[in-house]
């Protein structure tokens, strides 16, 4: 598959925020307030929580200095629990209105847009782990808006057609196979997966060998939804062809932070 450059990605990123504005906007003041998948958290809080990262993000491209100061009083409160770094990053947003809980999200959407306009294919950026790749960085900006969005979509009953935007989720969710396990304390099994997805426009992605020891089958969209832990392997049309497949999809996480466990069957 061409590769893309980070001016894609990008664009790519702003489109999926706007989808996700257009479902969010459109909500009563009630719905802001219903529950999602995440424990503790509302629909307000999954905007809240991509409201502050966002924010982070343009701060870690335009001012390295002062994101560091940022990280390092977000990692220290993270030493009391779960309840304090959702104060230091929801608190503000849980006491708003939905209409300024939104605005604020878009914001932040502005200054990480403006802020992502200067990256160059080769800028790194320093992050909460290792520094990061332009490209990889807004990945992953995309995979937590698509990902929160799901849960969001989930809580509220709406809809969202899938489109070729997933590539860019898939290919974070096959590089973070080691991850999956390094991030468990576990070293990753020997041998490779072939990956063989069916895009939303019917495109056929692959990644990995053909003559790899297993693989793994099925809807590009089941698999992000897998490896961002919104589904249960079980619970779509994937198929794992290989124990070192199967045992890489119970575990699968394509995000950053501690290890967690994705939703029982």
């Amino acid at each position: 598959m061409r590769s893309m450059d980070v001016a894609e990605v990008r664009a790519d990123l702003l489109t999926e925020q706007e989808v996700l504005d257009d479902i969010v906007a459109a909500l009563t003041p009630a719905q802001w307030d219903l529950a999602t998948a995440s424990p503790r958290w509302s629909v307000r809080d999954q905007i809240a929580h991509l409201t502050y990262f966002d924010n982070a993000a343009a701060t870690a491209i335009a001012d390295p200095e002062a994101f560091a100061e940022l990280r390092d009083g977000l990692t220290a409160g993270a030493v009391d629990g779960d309840s304090s770094v959702d104060d230091l990053t929801l608190g503000a947003a849980r006491t708003a209105t939905p209409a300024e809980v939104l605005e604020a999200w878009r914001a932040g959407r502005r200054r990480l847009a403006d802020a992502g306009a200067t990256l160059g294919n080769d800028t790194r950026i320093e992050w909460y782990g290792p520094s990061m790749g332009s490209k990889s960085f807004l990945t992953a900006r995309l995979m937590e808006v698509w990902a929160h969005g799901q849960d969001v979509i989930d809580a509220v009953g709406a809809t969202r057609a899938a489109t070729d935007r997933l590539r860019h989720i898939a290919q974070l969710g096959v590089i973070t196979r080691g991850w999956s396990y390094v991030n468990r304390g576990l070293t990753p099994p020997e041998g490779h997966v072939r990956v063989e997805l069916t895009s939303p426009s019917g495109e056929t992605w692959t990644w990995g060998p053909e003559d790899a020891q297993a693989t793994v089958r099925g809807p590009a969209e089941d698999f992000c939804l897998v490896v961002t832990q919104r589904r249960h392997p079980g619970d779509t049309a994937l198929v794992a062809e290989g124990e070192i497949a199967e045992d890489w999809l119970s575990r699968a996480q394509a995000f950053a932070g501690p290890p967690t466990d994705g939703p029982a069957a």
